[in-house]
């Protein structure tokens, strides 16, 4: 899979990222470490060398699980991990890396990000000077490789790149929900800030294999998001059946039609979950559809039947 440069960085990464919000299992039902570590490796097998994680998924486990997978080969893939919001202080920062470099068995992560603004989920208030003086810190010890965040505003975006170089932001972004297009994108794409989107998919909706009113476990975070209720589900089956001819004529399935559309998209890569060996290896293959400019505006106009109807700004779920 051709690498693509990190923001300004000197990270390559792949245009599709493992994601492993999964592996962690908190928040999954039905997740076994040893599916996920022989998912992580089939992903590196087939081509995807940049894996995404977090210290909160599973308080560290996601972490570890992805050193059980590809810590053999660690001089071949990329490390992007991040620090929760109620570790952004100055001291938490440093303290968060040491425990996931720990984790990770590594004494470098390639992409540091901060993973929600201060102030997210009741966490305390901050300022952004004093977090980036910390990942700064940390760049100058060759700890981190370079710095991105997640869930950022434009706004947040560009306040934090006061204190230093931002090197990609990762939102959540789909053809079924786009905020960022219209918010921190052009931003992006004039500073040379790489997009990683997560929730490529739609959490799985744009798969096409659930069913209208299909009904998650409690405990599946997806049994909250708000692409799967009520009339957003409905006119997400209208736009997936406009969907299906454009991928059977490119002879591949709705998620890599989805994936490549995304990549396709203005500085933008993709974090695909997988939770078996098969599915990393198709979200491999979508970086080898090639859709022409006709066909991207069509699956834009498709994707619009979703979004046209509904609020996707703030966060997917309703927690």
């Amino acid at each position: 899979m051709e690498k693509r440069t990190l923001g300004t960085s000197t990270v390559q990464i792949t245009p599709i990222l493992m994601g492993t919000w999964q592996a962690g299992k908190r928040m999954w039902v039905g997740i076994e470490d040893a599916d996920s570590i022989k998912t992580i490796r089939a992903a590196y097998e087939a081509g995807i060398t940049t894996i995404d994680t977090a210290e909160v998924y599973g308080e560290g486990h996601s972490e570890q699980i992805v050193a059980e997978a590809v810590a053999d080969v660690r001089d071949r893939v990329e490390y992007a991990t991040k620090v929760f919001a109620n570790h952004l202080q100055y001291q938490q920062v440093i303290e968060a890396c040491e425990r996931s470099l720990k984790n990770l068995k590594t004494d470098y992560i390639d992409l540091y990000q901060i993973h929600w603004p201060s102030g997210a989920f009741n966490s305390g208030i901050v300022p952004i000077e004093e977090t980036m003086k910390a990942l700064n810190h940390l760049k100058e010890q060759g700890k981190i490789r370079a710095i991105g965040v997640s869930n950022f505003s434009r706004e947040q975006l560009a306040e934090a790149a006061q204190y230093g170089p931002i090197d990609s932001l990762q939102p959540p972004y789909s053809l079924f929900w786009r905020n960022v297009e219209t918010d921190a994108m052009p931003y992006c794409v004039e500073n040379n800030i790489s997009i990683l989107a997560y929730s490529p998919l739609a959490q799985g909706l744009l798969t096409g294999k659930f069913a209208p009113g299909h009904k998650f476990d409690p405990a599946d975070n997806r049994a909250k998001n708000k692409l799967f209720q009520g009339e957003n589900s409905e006119r997400a089956q209208q736009a997936l059946d406009q969907l299906r001819p454009i991928a059977e004529y490119h002879n591949c399935s709705l998620a890599q039609l989805a994936l490549a559309w995304l990549i396709a998209q203005p500085q933008t890569n993709a974090i695909a979950g997988a939770r078996y060996p098969q599915q990393a290896q198709d979200n491999a293959q979508a970086a080898n559809v090639k859709l022409s400019t006709e066909e991207i505006a069509q699956i834009d106009s498709i994707g619009r039947i979703v979004t046209n109807h509904f609020d996707n700004t703030g966060i997917m779920w309703e927690w």
